[in-house]
């Protein structure tokens, strides 16, 4: 299967006509047409259902076009390495990473990169845990900087100075908003949102299930999220209040929610990530002593 016919798969897919696809690839519908039914033949499957306007996936054609994706990502990444090799150190960095505000030490990395080396691109990437490290795996990130709790050991790491401070996101006119903290006690009979990586079953020891202890599985958990800023709109709402870390929200001045951490006060670590065995880039090799350079000079923060 060659790396043409992949793209022009993911042209059609996109466009969803044939004439569309054409046109974008510069090529003429009867060529377009017959690559496509030769990959249909070669797989044994029909990716497409056609009529006489649009073109629509069948579930094999989705699960396809996933691998497609992931396979053009790949060769994307592997083109900006080698194209970057040189006297000059160039080329991109893939990071992916949880919504936390440890990012700003990742940040702080980048911008002094930048400075000393402008032709180093940086890519993010935000998902959570279970999204990062499948990127990690497949070899589409170079780094992921994770929350815990998480399984880590199967990667190389370092542990990066800073902790997220667990608490509940809630609008300004709640009840409980009148606190300086909220405890166990006070959420066992109210509507709560809560992170996926929290409630997904895990070997992992999952600190923030253990601080809950035996009401854990007595919470009114009336929806998950993956990423907070959906979750705060259906907060917004009053839909219920959403358990989760601080300073992701803007919640001073005028806003209408506001964070008040949980009492007794609880913490997670985090790491930033890569696969064992890694082999880098030269520009993924410059951020990876400046984080690790960063985290040993900034030690239990």
């Amino acid at each position: 299967m060659e790396i043409r016919i992949l793209r022009y798969f993911l042209a059609v897919a996109r466009e969803g006509t044939i004439t569309g696809a054409a046109h974008f690839l510069h090529v003429t519908q009867p060529t377009l047409s017959r690559q496509l039914k030769d990959l249909e033949e070669e797989l044994g499957q029909k990716l497409f259902l056609r009529s006489n306007s649009t073109i629509i996936l069948t579930p094999e054609g989705m699960l396809f076009r996933k691998r497609a994706e992931e396979i053009m990502e790949m060769v994307h990444k592997t083109e900006s390495e080698f194209s970057s090799m040189g006297e000059a150190i160039a080329g991109d960095v893939f990071i992916g990473g949880g919504e936390t505000d440890a990012m700003k030490l990742i940040a702080e990395v980048i911008r002094e990169i930048h400075g000393e080396y402008p032709e180093i691109r940086f890519h993010l990437y935000s998902g959570n845990a279970e999204d990062v490290t499948e990127r990690l795996d497949k070899g589409t990130l170079d780094f992921g900087v994770l929350i815990q709790p998480v399984n880590i050991a199967k990667y190389d790491g370092v542990n990066l100075p800073a902790r997220d401070v667990w608490g509940v996101v809630m609008r300004n006119d709640h009840p409980l908003a009148g606190k300086p903290s909220v405890t166990c006690a006070d959420l066992r009979n109210l509507p709560l949102l809560c992170s996926r990586q929290v409630v997904k079953e895990s070997s992992v020891k999952n600190p923030c299930i253990e601080w809950f202890g035996p009401d854990w599985n007595k919470l009114n958990i009336v929806a998950t999220y993956n990423l907070i800023f959906n979750a705060a709109l259906m907060v917004e709402v009053g839909i219920g209040c959403a358990l989760a870390i601080d300073k992701l929200l803007n919640v001073t001045g005028h806003s209408s929610l506001c964070f008040r951490p949980l009492e007794p006060r609880l913490e997670s670590g985090l790491n930033i990530v890569w696969k064992k065995y890694q082999v880098f880039s030269a520009a993924s090799q410059v951020f990876l002593e400046r984080i690790q350079q960063k985290c040993a000079n900034r030690p239990g923060e």
